[in-house]
């Protein structure tokens, strides 16, 4: 399966899940559900705020685990 990384992404800049909301001017459930890998898909232009918003390639936000 593919899962989200944003995790511990954020845990190796020491951020917490309240700045991201803030940066993507999201609703707190909306990124803890990403955060926590219960959403069941994601857009482009979701992805690519994340990459912009962690300084990061989609190789660093998406990681498979069989």
């Amino acid at each position: 399966m593919i899962y989200l990384n944003v995790k511990d992404i954020l845990a190796k800049k020491n951020k917490s899940k309240y700045w991201l909301v803030q940066q993507m001017e999201s609703d707190f459930q909306s990124v803890s559900d990403m955060m926590n890998n219960k959403t069941i898909s994601i857009r482009f232009e979701t992805i690519e705020k994340l990459c912009r918003i962690l300084e990061c390639t989609p190789n660093d936000i998406f990681i498979f685990k069989d």
